[in-house]
């Protein structure tokens, strides 16, 4: 049968898993799985068997290349240091054996990595490089596959990208893509009615496409499609599966904000929408989806969230079905904060009593123009700002810089542009538009505060930024920003907390009449160190060891079975 008729034949019935299971017998429900679970593997094992020896070369001729001496300009010879740079790894970062002892490093398995927009070029995918160079560390003869989408870009290319967007260096040889031909089917615009819906349906679609090319030995998904991990489950029960989720798709918030009389219902996008016949409908949908979404969730191994916030809602949703389950309770939610370029901005970046005389009174919002950003906010809390006529508000400018996606993005900044106008501001707020990382970080260099205006930021790596950079930060009192990032060092500020335009001027006041803003900005700086990729690797080694151990027993309880 061909693997995209039978990939539809299956779609619907994994669709129904949750519902399913609650009638029929496990032990049935587990044979169907196990039934086409295998049929895709016994597909696949050539391929599979392709890739190692493709990749088992590639490492082989790398080794000969680094081993063979070269001459240098005083005709001495030597090997390249730069080549096998990736593997000097402090034996901190390489594992957590016992007495600080680096950990085995003989595991030579699969890890696929469920990225389909691998080549973005956005804080998700700095995750997965870094997740991709730390497992490389602490397993060095892994080999790491990544599913992707981007027909566009060839691994060199993707590679270089990664290099130069992220100053992150990968080590070739075990690290191999294979593309996807169904990554439309999780685009927004494929379902422009029932999208939570469909979008996961569509990331069944792709995680069969996934499978039909590669069974891995252990399975990460990046992005957040919850559905391809409980398919993986549902067709490889020895498959370990790891989770690294930047948001939920759907929260315990969103639910509540559908009410325009609960304490969330003037926020976000679906604000109040829950009225009428056809808010019914609405909720009674996103509760459906919410219940079928906790039950995929329960069946991950190892779960990670990027923040507090999103930990909390991820222990709503999937934490009560995971209880049930003894392997699941034994590796609980954790959080592991994403890599930010912290170091780079320290070298960068001088914040000392010495810079402060170079800092002016520029308010920052690094923010892509999209809607949840609200950018109206910031301008109106500006307005109030300017209008007090105070000390601190004289001269002051507000600084707004992102990327235009599409016509949308421009539509939206046209809007804001017009905003402006009409609150009287328009000599003191500047628009940049896909400003070079250069000019970003001159603007950090003398800005003074940085702004971040959305509800419930997931984490808020910009956030991170303005407090490496040295910015005082006025944040939404909420999500990451809130729990994680903009928090108090030896019980002293690093910023300031707001709800309303008239709570954001109030801060934009305090963090421009500090007495002593040097002390604020070495205090965020200080905070900041909490998230450098060094903590990333650490933390994201530990919980990758646990799905190592997981695939070993698998193997090892295969192996005891045939004896």
């Amino acid at each position: 049968m061909d693997p995209k008729v039978l990939a539809f034949i299956v779609v619907p019935i994994v669709a129904a898993v949750p519902l399913a299971s609650i009638f029929l017998v496990p032990l049935l429900w587990r044979t169907i799985g196990s039934v086409l679970g295998w049929y895709v593997r016994r597909k696949t094992e050539g391929r599979r068997a392709q890739i190692v020896e493709l990749m088992d070369g590639d490492v082989r001729r790398h080794n000969e290349r680094t081993r063979q001496p070269t001459s240098s300009s005083s005709g001495s010879s030597s090997s390249s240091d730069e080549s096998d740079g990736w593997e000097n790894v402090d034996a901190s970062t390489a594992g957590t054996a016992s007495n600080g002892e680096k950990g085995e490093e003989d595991w030579d398995g699969i890890v696929g990595f469920f990225h389909p927009f691998c080549n973005a070029g956005g804080g998700g995918e700095r995750v997965l490089w870094a997740a991709i160079r730390a497992t490389q560390q602490r397993w060095p003869k892994a080999k790491c596959v990544v599913y992707t989408g981007d027909h566009d870009a060839s691994k060199d290319a993707i590679l270089a990208r990664v290099e130069n967007r992220f100053n992150i260096h990968l080590h070739p040889p075990t690290v191999n893509f294979l593309y996807l031909s169904t990554r439309h089917w999780v685009l927004a615009s494929t379902w422009p009615h029932f999208t939570l819906a469909g979008q996961s349906i569509g990331s069944l679609i792709m995680a069969w496409d996934a499978f039909s090319l590669l069974v891995p030995d252990v399975f990460v998904d990046t992005m957040g499609y919850a559905f391809a991990l409980g398919l993986c489950k549902f067709l490889f029960r020895d498959v370990p599966t790891g989770a690294y989720v930047h948001y939920p798709t759907i929260s315990t918030d969103m639910l509540d904000s559908l009410n325009p009389e609960s304490a969330v219902g003037d926020q976000g996008v679906n604000a109040g929408q829950g009225v009428g016949r056809r808010g019914a409908i609405k909720r009674a949908y996103w509760n459906l989806f919410a219940k079928i979404y906790s039950l995929m969730g329960a069946s991950v191994d190892v779960v990670m969230t990027n923040s507090t916030w999103t930990q909390a809602h991820i222990q709503k949703l999937w934490g009560p079905l995971r209880r049930e389950s003894s392997q699941k309770a034994n590796n609980p939610i954790v959080v592991v904060y994403p890599p930010v370029a912290v170091s780079e901005m320290e070298q960068e970046i001088e914040v000392s009593q010495e810079s402060e005389s170079k800092r002016e009174k520029v308010l920052l919002y690094l923010a892509q123009f999209r809607p949840e950003k609200n950018h109206q906010l910031i301008l109106q809390s500006f307005a109030e700002f300017v209008k007090t006529k105070t000390e601190a508000a004289k001269d002051a400018r507000l600084v707004l810089i992102g990327s235009v996606r599409d016509d949308h993005d421009s539509k939206r900044v046209y809007k804001l542009r017009l905003l402006v106008n009409e609150l009287h501001i328009r000599d003191r707020v500047e628009f940049h538009l896909d400003a070079s990382w250069p000019d970003i970080l001159d603007w950090l260099r003398k800005a003074s505060v940085g702004v971040n205006g959305m509800w419930n930021e997931h984490f808020g790596i910009g956030v991170v930024e303005y407090q490496a950079a040295g910015l005082i930060a006025v944040v939404h009192n909420s999500g990451g920003p809130k729990l994680d990032i903009v928090v108090d060092v030896d019980g002293e500020p690093t910023g300031y907390h707001a709800t309303n335009s008239t709570e954001f001027a109030e801060g934009f006041e305090k963090a421009l009449s500090l007495p002593n803003p040097s002390a604020v900005r070495l205090r965020a700086r200080q905070s900041a160190k909490r998230f450098t990729e060094e903590e990333f690797a650490k933390r994201w080694i530990t919980q990758m060891e646990a799905l190592v151990a997981l695939r070993k027993q698998s193997v090892a309880a295969t192996a005891a079975k045939k004896r």
